[in-house]
């Protein structure tokens, strides 16, 4: 599971967000952690402008008193952390360092000091969710935490599967976190409904068809779950739903049972493995509002590198 977990911050309220997050999960997986922080250039106008010692110097030193404040309040409530100051390009430096220090998991507020914006995401959080490659846990800046740092509790653990063994590698997590919350595991599948020719109406065969596949992979489903309820030794809730739609479907479970948490594989039996994620871990990025934590199912060597990325290799950033 999880050893290393890598927290970066940015100073603001908004980025703190994670930080009951990741007491939840190190308490759970008895993982250490390190707070990080990237002090970056300022720009105007859209460019680089002349860095004014005195006012680097000034920025380090903050940022460097905000990470231990924090540093010492994990410890106090019992996780093992370190610090750790870079500066540059904040995304590239996350990145950078997860792949250095052997990060396993990366918790990512999804809005930080640029404050909220009508994206799902910020800018920076997007590029690390492109291109870290590694399991992420990320957690909605919109909304407001109530809970103090070390008493969060995930009560409803929401695990889409697919009945492939890459959906089924988020069960080990699954099982440690409702051990350590006492949670309610949530186990669905959406069966969704074959597409039927759309030139003309379909044809009552082709709709007995339909129907007969959908029933069929219905049943089949609902066998699945319980076997995998059955290996989990936890309590554990099945939800089966037929929807023409799995995406959209799931995410509304995910409202409707109000879960803490949606644990998802980066990847499931249809997923393209030359990308980090499947379209269903996307759409949730992009689209979900509840915690979602994703386990990278692959290798980072494993992944191929996009035609920009081996455009910026060859040419660097010219």
């Amino acid at each position: 599971m999880f050893e290393h977990i890598l927290i970066p911050l940015d100073g603001s309220s908004l980025a703190e967000c994670v930080l009951p997050h990741g007491l939840a999960m190190a308490g759970a997986l008895g993982a250490r952690a390190t707070v990080l922080q990237v002090v970056e250039q300022p720009k105007a106008a859209g460019r680089m402008r002349a860095i004014d010692p005195l006012e680097w110097h000034y920025s380090e030193a903050q940022a460097g008193a905000y990470l231990q404040e924090v540093g010492e309040r994990l410890r106090q409530a019992g996780l093992p952390t370190m610090q750790s100051l870079l500066q540059g390009d904040a995304a590239e430096r996350v990145i950078d360092h997860a792949q250095a220090e052997g990060a396993d998991l990366i918790l990512l507020s999804s809005h930080g000091r640029s404050g909220l914006s009508g994206w799902n995401v910020s800018s920076v959080v997007q590029k690390i969710l492109a291109r870290a490659y590694i399991s992420i846990l990320l957690i909605p800046a919109y909304h407001p935490s109530t809970t103090a740092i070390s008493t969060l509790r995930y009560e409803r653990i929401l695990v889409p599967l697919d009945g492939s063994q890459r959906a089924e590698c988020v069960l080990p997590v699954a099982g440690a976190l409702a051990a350590r919350h006492d949670s309610q595991v949530i186990l669905t599948h959406v069966v969704r409904r074959p597409e039927l020719p759309r030139r003309a109406p379909p044809s009552r065969d082709d709709q007995e068809l339909a129907h007969a596949l959908t029933e069929r992979n219905r049943i089949e489903a609902g066998r699945y779950l319980e076997d995998v309820r059955a290996r989990l030794s936890l309590p554990a809730e099945v939800r089966l739903q037929v929807e023409d739609h799995v995406a959209a479907a799931l995410q509304q479970v995910a409202l409707e049972v109000k879960a803490d948490l949606v644990l998802l594989s980066a990847h499931g039996y249809s997923g393209e493995t030359r990308w980090p994620y499947g379209s269903l871990a996307t759409s949730f990025i992009l689209y979900g509002n509840t915690p979602l934590l994703i386990v990278q199912d692959l290798p980072r060597q494993a992944i191929e590198p996009t035609a920009a990325e081996l455009a910026a290799r060859e040419f660097g950033h010219h």
